[in-house]
């Protein structure tokens, strides 16, 4: 063999080699950019999701909120309708007149009098408008005197004079009681188709 021939053989072994080197590289360089390309593809994926969880979750909180400031208006709107019922009851009480607020006048008395021992002395104030109505019902009885006005709507408050015990037993005190004990259903009658 003849030195030529090995040379030969060498350099065509190198190409052989370096063809081989390359392929190998080619391919490994094939395989590292599909990887990548995978991995871009996930990451893109799971940012995109990301996205749409994070677009979700806001339109939920807005919804939401939107729903609450809906239900405070409504709550708002149903206190003031509820306040302007209020009002107009309150209205009709105070311009209550003739016999039916001496009727009602003289039953709050009569109710009142009755927490307070049979021989104690009474002092009887009320609405300044009814000054004349409540020193009538106080000349029909002995035990009790006109002592003056009471900031109300109507109705009676009875001190004793010996206890210093009060009973207010004014229309507002009343309404009071009533309105709290019937809130539920008049809020119910009025807002029936909500």
């Amino acid at each position: 063999m003849s030195l030529d021939t090995v040379e030969e053989d060498i350099r065509d072994e190198a190409r052989a080699r370096a063809e081989e080197i390359i392929s190998d590289a080619e391919s490994r360089a094939a395989d590292i950019v599909a990887e990548a390309e995978a991995d871009a593809e996930e990451i893109r994926a799971d940012r995109e999701t990301a996205v749409e969880r994070t677009v979700e979750q806001e339109r939920e909180q807005r919804l939401s909120s939107a729903k609450l400031e809906a239900k405070q208006a409504r709550l708002e709107a149903r206190r003031d309708v509820l306040e302007t019922v209020r009002d107009e009851v309150e209205w009709e009480i105070a311009s209550l007149s003739g016999d039916t607020r001496a009727e009602l006048t003289r039953a709050l008395l009569e109710a009142a009098e009755a927490e307070f021992d049979e021989d104690a002395s009474l002092e009887l104030y009320g609405r300044a408008e009814d000054a004349d109505l409540l020193e009538s019902i106080a000349a029909e009885n002995d035990r009790v005197e006109y002592a003056g006005d009471y900031d109300c709507l109507g109705g009676v408050v009875v001190e004793s004079t010996g206890s210093r015990i009060r009973v207010n037993n004014t229309f507002d005190s009343v309404l009071e009681d009533v309105w709290e004990d019937n809130l539920r259903d008049v809020s119910d009658r009025l807002f029936e188709d909500q």
